[in-house]
């Protein structure tokens, strides 16, 4: 009988643990690091191509893939599909699908330009994290919920470039963003300030349009910090320019 393969594999050493560690990292850092301008996609991987969040996901990603916005995603299946499939569809752009090692589950899609496999979870998040303005949170389960609170998280305690987080779908998100606002904040667990990080909308255009003017932002903010030499402000610049 194979035996049962846990979170913790307790027969693993440390050292070779550490070493698989840091070749996930390095994978991930060679493969992405001359990324232009990129949008993360989040969302649940069980809604199907006739469901309305898919279909708008791939809207989306269709209208910044056609600006030259690489998408990244999950890799996986659903709103993760339909934003590489809009993105692989415009024929302008990276549709870059970041996926998770898992015994029988997490199948990739067939609509990436260019496809890694992690192992470990928290190093491909931070790969979904690290490249991106923006962050879209579509309808999705506990997976999205931890994303989503994972880039709240850095951002407000300015761990990462402040970059824009839309929640996409009123309907879903509405009573979760009440709660934040009201319990949260009246119990002083969050600043009442932290609630404005959140971009609540049912607009595909609005999104395109504040990840428009992100980008002019972060060009700014690389260039207060002294770094108009780097490689991401030369992207970025290079990325604006063409868009003029």
């Amino acid at each position: 009988m194979q035996q049962q393969k846990h979170i913790k594999d307790t027969e693993r050493s440390n050292e070779w643990s550490v070493l698989r560690i840091m070749s996930d990292f390095v994978k991930g850092f060679d493969e992405l690091q001359d990324l232009g301008p990129s949008v993360t996609f989040f969302g649940s991987a069980r809604f199907h191509a006739n469901n309305r969040y898919y279909q708008d996901a791939h809207t989306l990603a269709y209208k910044l893939g056609k600006k030259g916005y690489s998408i990244i995603t999950g890799g996986s299946k659903g709103i993760m599909e339909a934003a590489n499939k809009g993105g692989f569809d415009s024929e302008k752009c990276q549709s870059i699908g970041l996926n998770i090692n898992l015994p029988h589950e997490q199948s990739g899609n067939q609509y990436t330009t260019k496809h890694l496999n992690f192992d470990y979870f928290f190093v491909r998040k931070v790969m979904l994290v690290k490249y991106s303005l923006a962050y879209i949170i579509f309808p999705g389960g506990f997976g999205t919920l931890d994303e989503f609170f994972e880039a709240l998280t850095l951002t407000q305690t300015g761990k990462i470039t402040k970059i824009s987080i839309f929640l996409y779908g009123k309907d879903y998100w509405e009573k979760l963003l009440d709660f934040i606002k009201t319990t949260m904040v009246e119990h002083h667990t969050i600043r009442p300030e932290d609630v404005e990080l959140i971009i609540l909308t049912d607009d595909l255009d609005e999104i395109v349009t504040k990840i428009d003017e992100r980008l002019v932002l972060y060009i700014n903010e690389l260039k207060n910090e002294g770094l108009e030499h780097s490689h991401y402000y030369q992207k970025a610049v290079e990325f604006l320019s063409n868009q003029e």
